[in-house]
Parts: structure tokens; sequence; C-alpha cells
């Protein structure tokens, strides 16, 4: 937010990281509890004619502030399979947006397809998003992305097979801040003509636009927003689901690979010999091709615009948008 230049208030609660027994344990209810007062205030301060929320435990005290102000609140749920904390506080919200029509049953009416709102597309060409990586301008780019958090199994994967990949192709890889330091100490040891294959990012801010351009297949986990802007970019993927938190992700995976736009690889199995497959699909022109048009025909481009179609009419107390008006604004170009 503060990146954007928009101003970023926090609550006094945090996201819940652990359920083992520690002195989270006993303040994490009292952060609940006295977020709520925060909250309140916060929303009576700011008089907002509508919240927009991503649900989940942190933002239960802006829920339920809301509520109690007749605030009206739009919910967007991103996962196919609804969390504990969204499954208990959905009904609170006055509409709910979802990513997936799956997750529909699942949650109180008035619910709507939006689809995963993501970034407007940058419109870069493939040779353009190269060289602003600083990649080399031919061969194909394998794009390894665990999300916002360092993901071991992919660096350790990474380690074994990047002397074998880099002499068949550029590999983008965004390792987490923590393990950064492993991957520039990893691209050292490559021999020098060689290294430049190899481009390591502890994270992608507005670079990601670039990194999607420049791939030709994602190896990465199946985060909605992940999963939506590799169907919009129709970028093939070898998709790793997460295998806890109710293995939610595989659920999201379920729609693209079923389609054709991803092959699913269960977390054990991803080790080197996975990316060296990957790299040779990169020379399979026909299936990439195939799985390229079939990741496009499922990605809602204009989720942003479906979402903010639902808001303004909350905000305004007008009548909501009906259910196929909404589909045909997802599945337009941002």
């Amino acid at each position: 937010m503060p990146r954007a230049g928009l101003r970023l208030e926090r609550l006094w609660l945090r996201s819940l990281r652990t359920v083992d027994l520690s002195p989270a344990t006993l303040l994490d209810p009292l952060r609940l509890l006295a977020s709520v007062p925060q909250a309140l205030a916060m929303l009576l301060h700011r008089r907002p004619d509508a919240v927009y929320t991503t649900g989940g435990y942190v933002a239960i005290p802006v829920l339920l502030a809301a509520a109690l102000l007749r605030i009206p609140t739009l919910l967007w749920e991103g996962n196919q399979v609804p969390g504990r904390s969204v499954r208990a506080t959905a009904g609170l919200a006055r509409a709910r947006a979802v990513s997936y029509a799956q997750t529909l049953a699942r949650l109180p009416a008035p619910a709507y397809v939006t689809g995963t709102p993501i970034r407007r597309a940058a419109g870069l060409e493939a040779s353009a998003a190269r060289a602003q990586l600083d990649l080399p301008p031919d061969g194909p780019v394998l794009l390894v992305f665990g999300g916002s958090q360092a993901v071991r199994r992919l660096s350790d994967a990474i380690a074994d097979a990047i002397g074998d990949l880099v002499e068949r192709c550029s590999v983008v890889h965004v390792t987490g801040r923590s393990a950064y330091a492993e991957a520039e100490a990893l691209r050292a040891t490559l021999p020098a003509e060689l290294q430049g294959r190899y481009r390591p990012f502890a994270f992608l801010y507005e670079e990601m636009d670039a990194a999607l351009a420049a791939a030709d297949l994602l190896v990465g986990r199946a985060g909605s927003s992940t999963l939506a802007e590799a169907a919009a970019a129709g970028l093939p993927m070898i998709v790793v689901p997460y295998p806890h938190a109710a293995a939610h992700q595989r659920a999201n995976a379920a729609e693209m690979v079923e389609a054709g736009g991803a092959t699913l690889v269960e977390d054990d199995d991803l080790d080197g010999d996975t990316l060296r497959e990957a790299a040779d699909l990169l020379f399979d022109d026909a299936r990439l091709a195939r799985m390229s048009e079939a990741a496009r025909r499922v990605a809602r481009p204009g989720a942003a615009a479906a979402t903010v179609r639902l808001l303004e009419a909350l905000a305004a107390g007008t009548p909501l948008p009906h259910a196929d008006s909404l589909e045909a604004t997802t599945r337009e170009a941002a």
C-alpha cells in the first residue's frame, strides 16, 4: 500500500501464524477483542461508503465494525474452499465475490463469481520484458515462483537442477527474502558465461509484469493470484499446490489443470528432475501452445472491473448488477 502512495493503518491484531501453544495463544484473542473498537474508531473517522475485505482472521474486527455501523461490505474469497474465518463471518457482509463458481454453494447469497482481481497487463513484448530483467534475448525462459514466502522445496529443486537448466534455458527464480542470499551464492557457482541465465529475485513488484511476459512456462504454487495472472497471460504452468491449509490450493488448481492449462505435481514429488522435465516441455512448442490456449479459456482478466461494479453499487445503494452481466465483465480484457 505505501509503495502505491496509499495510506495504511494497521489493526492491533496479527495474522494467525501458528496453532502451537505459545504466548500468542493468550495474546491473539486479546488483540482480536481490542481491534474491534479500533476498527470502529477508524470507520467512524473515515465514514466510508463501502468496505472491501478479502476476509480471513484479520478482517473479523472490520466486518464486525462495519455491520454495527451499517456500512455495506463486499467480502471477496479467492480460494475455492473458504477458510473457517470466512465461513464464520461471511454473513456480516452485504454481498460476496468469489474466484470460483464452486465456492458459491459454500457462502450465503448474494454471491457472485468475479474471479481474482489482478494487475492491469503492461502489454510488454517478450523481448522488452527480457531486457528489463537483464535476461539473454534468445532461448526459452522458465519462471519459478513460490509466492511471497520462501519455499524450501522449490529452492532445493533449483539447487539440484540449475546446472542442467542454464545449459538449456534462462531461469527467473523468485526466492522470497530469506532465501535470496542462498540463491545469489548458487548463481556464483555457475560458469561465468552462464550466470546471466539464472536471475534470482527476493521479490517482484512492478517487475512481475516483465517476468510474466518474458516466461514461456511457470513452475509455482496454486495461490489464486498466481493462477489468475498465469491464465490471463496465457502462461502454461506446472502447478505445485501447497499441501497444507486444508489442501485449498489443490482445489484452486483444479480448474486450470482440468482445462489443460497446467500440469499438477504433488509437493512431495517436486525435485530437480521435475525442473529438468519442465525444461523438456519448453522445447515442445505444440504442447505449450495448447496449454497457453487452455489457460486463456479459464482467465477472468476483468475481475477487478467486476469487483468495482459491485462496490460502486453497494456504495451508492443501487441494485447489484446481474450475475450474467458481471460474468461478461470478468471475461473482458482489463
